[in-house]
């Protein structure tokens, strides 16, 4: 028969296995993420580290609360701020879902990164969507993403108002931008 303290000793051998275990695979996220050159999947992580989707979830947080830079965008965890060199900049535009792809075609065309989607809610206030867009298969991606999930965009919110926060290479590509999105009527 085990004893009320021998039993107890067992838990608090078993918690500081579960602790250590988790210390180490909060640091595989961290050691992946850092080695990827694209987003991973909640999902993703999950398969490879042999734990649940939301286990993953859970680091994610807890990595985030001690300073990890980890944004979660439409495709997954990145590492933040490791394509923040450039210009970087907010630009206000107002469309329809229709106008969107074009929109967001315009910025990765030449050659520019749309890191967020920025939305002021009379309620909530400013509501941000991570977004990491650089290329039209990001934006295709994206779209399909929307549109399969039936989920609208966070300008539906604010009848199709929004920022972009955009980071390019240098002030020219800026302002070609800027002159393309004038032409489409989305820039206010």
């Amino acid at each position: 028969m085990v004893s009320i303290q021998g039993h107890l000793k067992n838990r608090a051998q078993d918690q500081r296995y579960i602790m250590q275990n988790a210390d180490t695979r909060r640091k595989k996220i961290l050691d992946r993420l850092k080695k990827s050159e694209k987003p991973l999947s909640a999902s993703y992580l999950a398969e490879k580290l042999d734990v649940s989707r939301q286990i993953i979830v859970g680091d994610i947080a807890l990595l985030r609360a001690e300073g990890e830079k980890i944004n979660a965008t439409p495709r997954g965890y990145v590492l933040g701020n490791a394509n923040d060199s450039g210009v970087k900049r907010q630009i206000a535009c107002k469309h329809n879902s229709e106008e969107m792809k074009d929109e967001l075609y315009t910025v990765v065309d030449e050659g520019c990164i749309v890191k967020d989607v920025i939305v002021d809610h009379p309620v909530y206030g400013q509501l941000t969507g991570e977004l990491e867009l650089k290329s039209r298969y990001d934006v295709d991606q994206f779209i399909e993403r929307v549109q399969s999930t039936n989920a609208k965009p966070l300008s539906f919110l604010t009848e199709g108002i929004h920022l972009h926060t955009i980071i390019c290479p240098d002030d020219a590509a800026y302002n070609r931008i800027v002159e393309k999105l004038k032409k489409q009527g989305v820039l206010l």
